[in-house]
């Protein structure tokens, strides 16, 4: 039997409760529930039965079991405990607004965070020409390899039509609503948004251009995304509706442009990047997907030509009138193609395969790429005369 406090009084275990509970973070906002809110009451027996009541966001949250094991895995560590019961409820709506704001602020409108002139989130918008080049295999595997490093992550899956992130990165959950807010769900460390968390099983979305913009606008300022350190955006091929509202919302945002050898693929995702021309944003670089198959004998099998990866990057550099990096070379391989289907990138499922190892090596250079001074205010006043 542990033994009690050292004044042996329940006040003071109770006390060493409400501190262990100072670590419980809830699982989707990452603060601790006492500071959200969501301790309802503390109680020790006698006996060293400690009941903690809870208050979940929704009646329906689906992290309520994670919840319950965090906050009885915390109790239970405190002298002088000896069982602990969680009892749940639910907040009211003054509780769900009062959480809103205090992680929001008062302003109704909500805003795009990753637009503020204060911001310190790298935003990469994944872009290419034509579909079938492995855009979202990109993003998501790029995602996972920056939160495998430690990093704040963010996902949101802009091709609203062709929406495949949430099965490729394994985010089955559906999003929480707390007042006006919205809850993502993670897999692997990273946070993801996608209009196919939102629809009946398979149904297509059929929307014109200003119902885009907005599901798009919702997404970057009604999620609560927390402090993201990198938020990539997966967007839909060609340069439609999304890319300029993605430009218009999120103007500091960089293109990383994806294509693949063929030559042909080359020459329209050259399109893709050279928007940035009209839209003033940054190009991150170009990542070549699907270059070459390795062979049981060591050599390269180039299925879809060689070159065209270096190609758009040449050619946007000329554009831009500023380097554009060819920031690798991503070989084919049937692995990253399970991982994918599987809801288990490549970059965690076999992070010693060659795709995975070369998939890393774009993470990390974009990670540690200098934000330069575009769009970042520089707090400098005129002297006085």
């Amino acid at each position: 039997m542990k033994p009690m406090s050292v004044t042996g009084s329940t006040s003071t275990v109770s006390e060493a409760v409400h501190a262990a509970l100072g670590t419980v973070e809830d699982p989707e906002i990452h603060k601790p529930i006492t500071e959200l809110g969501m301790v309802k009451s503390v109680d020790v027996t006698d006996d060293g039965t400690a009941r903690v009541g809870v208050y979940l966001t929704v009646a329906g949250c689906p992290m309520r079991e994670t919840i319950t094991s965090r906050v009885t895995e915390a109790v239970t560590k405190v002298p002088g405990v000896e069982r602990v019961e969680v009892e749940l409820d639910v907040m009211n709506d003054e509780q769900r607004t009062e959480l809103r704001r205090s992680l929001r602020g008062d302003s109704d409108e909500p805003v795009i965070p990753f637009a503020q002139p204060g911001s310190l989130t790298r935003v990469y918008c994944v872009a290419s020409g034509k579909g079938g080049v492995g855009k979202s295999s990109v993003t998501v595997n790029l995602a996972a390899a920056m939160a495998r490093r430690g990093l704040k992550v963010g996902v949101v899956d802009a091709d609203i039509y062709g929406h495949s992130v949430p099965r490729m990165i394994g985010a089955a959950d559906r999003p929480t609503k707390v007042d006006n807010m919205i809850m993502p769900p993670q897999s692997h460390g990273v946070k993801v948004i996608s209009i196919g968390m939102f629809t009946d099983g398979n149904t297509p979305v059929v929307w014109r251009g200003p119902m885009l913009h907005r599901a798009l606008q919702q997404f970057l300022a009604d999620v609560f995304w927390g402090d993201l350190d990198v938020l990539l955006l997966d967007l839909p091929p060609g340069t439609g509706d999304v890319a300029i509202s993605t430009a218009q919302l999120i103007p500091n945002a960089e293109l990383l442009v994806v294509t693949t050898p063929q030559q042909a693929a080359a020459e329209v995702a050259e399109r893709a990047g050279a928007i940035s021309t009209q839209t003033r944003q940054r190009l991150a670089g170009v990542v070549e997907n699907m270059s070459w198959m390795e062979m049981p004998d060591g050599s390269r099998a180039e299925i879809f030509g060689s070159g065209g990866g270096q190609t758009v990057a040449d050619s946007l550099s000329r554009i831009v009138g500023t380097a554009v990096p060819l920031l690798g070379q991503i070989p084919l391989d049937v692995a990253l193609r399970e991982g994918g289907d599987a809801g288990t990138p490549i970059v965690l499922g076999k992070p010693e395969s060659a795709a995975a190892q070369a998939l890393d090596g774009v993470a990390k250079q974009l990670v540690v790429k200098s934000r330069g001074l575009a769009g970042m205010s520089l707090n400098i006043t005129p002297a006085g005369r």
